[in-house]
């Protein structure tokens, strides 16, 4: 399956065969997928793992200081023309330091993700412990995250147990019912009529998906944890990610998750100690406006790994683990903007977005084996002609996904995204699925 976008993709046409790619729904077993990949790379150290907590404390205090001298000693030196053009300065040298705090804080970030998955190291008890410092230092629940999370995983792309970027239907978004004498329900004959009356009802613009965009790299974090966005729909409303009795959670998971709450609780306690010593300017520029980018990274390249027309969702009957750990992409991260820059993306976040496939294939392989490993893992699938590398992973690839990526059909074993005039991308064709259920790649609950 060749994720190569059609250049027709949104265009106010009937979508002729020809274009639609096809997708051969994997029916490889977890046992093949595991077997191709370097022993040495499930291998999990402490110490290693932990001195890139060092490094990236180390690269964050870096840029600090670095800013305070250009601050105090550069700054002042240039011959300004303008007043205004002394704060432009001031104020563009802390944006500048805010936004690469917020890389590197986003490989920190992502180092908790691993302790969650118990890649950190050997010792459960070391993993959720600096699981729960670092997260808890970024405003996140860790054991609440990490349990839907965990079932993120083992259901990935399944449409009613997945736990996030789950689709909307056709029905939930209000459209008119497919009508199969004038409708395709694969999206690829649609007619002039049916593509008039879809845009009607959802329209499209670059403006509108360039704002809803900027909302969701905004707000998209925190407002998954408090009230779901963008989750299993399913779920009750008001479901959170704080609350012992919250549908995401068994009873046995009650103190965990009221430990979690005690982290954010102790978190905001130190935004408003910081505020009231050091004043609340200083506190966001020094940590919220790195914080906000923080949770801009981790929506993009999350949303981009499991967001895109030539992506499949499943419903049960065509469901199980290695298809759905085969249903998300790779991106190198910052890529659109260059090769450096893809590899200083890449490397300040830990390859979280470049080795993705692999991590849910085997999601306790800590990242410092993750390349390796996906590169292994990556010739095996290209063997069977599987291609998971997505385009590089931006803002502006954010806008294009959106727009492409509107609903999905309410019927149907395997289902693709189409856009607002009712085309898809791709269509699937699969064998009956493979059964590896004794084989759990998930995170501990």
């Amino acid at each position: 399956m060749a994720l190569r976008r059609p250049a027709a993709a949104l265009k106010q046409a009937t979508t002729p065969e020809d274009d639609v790619a096809t997708f051969v729904v994997p029916d490889l077993s977890v046992k093949d997928l595991l077997s191709v990949i370097p022993q040495h790379c499930f291998k999990r150290s402490a110490l290693r793992s932990f001195s890139y907590v060092v490094w990236d404390c180390f690269l964050l205090g870096a840029i600090y200081k670095g800013t305070k001298y250009a601050e105090a000693q550069l700054l002042p030196t240039i011959d300004y023309p303008h007043p205004y053009l002394e704060t432009a300065a001031y104020y563009g040298l802390w944006s500048l330091y805010g936004y690469a705090a917020g890389l590197v804080a986003t490989g920190i970030w992502v180092i908790a993700h691993e302790c969650g998955h118990q890649a950190f190291s050997e010792s459960k008890f070391i993993n959720n412990t600096m699981g729960w410092i670092l997260h808890s230092s970024l405003g996140v629940p860790y054991h609440s995250w990490r349990i839907s999370h965990a079932k993120h995983h083992a259901s990935t792309g399944h449409m009613n147990l997945d736990q996030v970027f789950v689709p909307k239907t056709r029905s939930e978004l209000r459209l008119p019912p497919l009508d199969p004498a004038k409708d395709d329900p694969l999206g690829i004959k649609v007619s002039d009529e049916v593509m008039k009356e879809m845009w009607e009802a959802i329209g499209d613009s670059p403006f509108s998906a360039a704002t809803y965009g900027a909302l969701q790299l905004l707000f998209g974090w925190p407002m998954y944890l408090i009230r779901n966005a963008t989750g299993q729909r399913s779920y009750p409303r008001f479901t959170n990610h704080f609350q012992p009795s919250s549908v995401i959670f068994a009873p046995h998971q009650r103190d965990q998750i009221l430990l979690s709450d005690v982290g954010v609780l102790l978190w905001i306690a130190a935004l408003v100690y910081s505020s009231m010593t050091f004043g609340f300017g200083t506190m966001m520029r020094v940590y919220g406006v790195p914080y906000l980018w923080v949770n801009s990274w981790l929506v993009l390249i999350t949303f981009l790994q499991h967001t895109d027309p030539m992506l499949p969702h499943y419903r049960a009957a065509a469901f199980n683990f290695q298809r759905g750990a085969l249903s998300t992409l790779d991106r190198s991260l910052l890529g659109g903007a260059g090769p450096f820059f893809g590899w200083l993306g890449g490397f300040l976040t830990h390859g979280i977005s470049e080795t993705h496939v692999l991590h849910h294939v085997c999601s306790k392989i800590p990242h410092y084996h993750a390349w390796e490993a996906s590169d292994a893992l990556r010739k095996r699938l290209a063997s069977a002609g599987i291609h998971l590398q997505g385009a590089p992973g931006g803002w502006s690839e954010v806008v294009k996904t959106i727009r492409q990526c509107k609903f999905v059909e309410d019927e149907g074993d395997v289902v693709f995204y189409k856009n607002a005039y009712g085309n898809a991308a791709c269509k699937a064709v699969y064998n009956e699925p493979v059964s590896d259920s004794g084989l759990d790649m998930t995170a501990d609950s």
